[in-house]
């Protein structure tokens, strides 16, 4: 097995891997916001949210880049929080670029909770160019997974029992809200 194969499945596991699942209810709660007609929005989103976390996991990786990981570990429920009430409240905001900034920002925190398990795993690597793309297009690979298990079981839903859009929307988004909550308490008291 090469080093980029290596690593691409170690992103695909890490990211579908049930015990790190904060990140599996974050990708939930973006798509709660949107039905099948947005997937292309949604796409955007992931990508954009790849491309931030991206960015501060080589940062971190190589030393450049340095936050608290307790702080982290609280902030990453906090966006959850935050996507969760955004598809709740009757805001929405028409301007797509707020949102893919938004997505990519959370991506940046993310990246972060990511950065010290793929230091773990590149240890002493000379290059960790290859591994670290190969560990991001693997992360990639895992949410278009996830992505595309949500939207089946949406269609699903939606088309053949007639759940509507909006009750789907409300369920997955207080599910992600409810474990975001439950996250943070238990993050908080590392903070102080």
């Amino acid at each position: 097995m090469s080093l980029f194969e290596m690593y691409l499945k170690l992103g695909f596991k890490h990211i579908i891997d049930i015990h790190g699942y904060d990140h599996i209810v974050f990708v939930l709660a973006l798509c709660a916001g949107y039905n099948l007609s947005q997937f292309k929005k949604v796409l955007i989103m992931i990508t954009a949210f790849t491309i931030g976390h991206s960015v501060t996991l080589a940062l971190s990786t190589l030393n450049v880049l340095t936050i608290s990981s307790d702080l982290i570990e609280f902030l990453i429920p906090a966006t959850i929080c935050v996507t969760a009430i955004a598809n709740i409240l009757p805001f929405k905001s028409k301007n797509n670029r707020f949102v893919y900034v938004l997505t990519l920002f959370f991506g940046l925190i993310h990246g972060l909770g990511f950065s010290n398990y793929l230091k773990e795993l590149l240890g002493r690597e000379s290059n960790i160019l290859t591994p670290l793309l190969a560990f991001n297009i693997g992360l990639e690979l895992g949410q278009l997974l996830i992505l595309a298990i949500y939207f089946a079981v949406l269609v699903i839903t939606v088309q053949l029992f007639r759940v509507r859009n909006d009750f789907w929307r409300i369920f997955v988004s207080g599910m992600a809200f409810g474990v975001a909550v439950i996250l943070m308490i238990d993050k908080a008291p590392a903070l102080f």
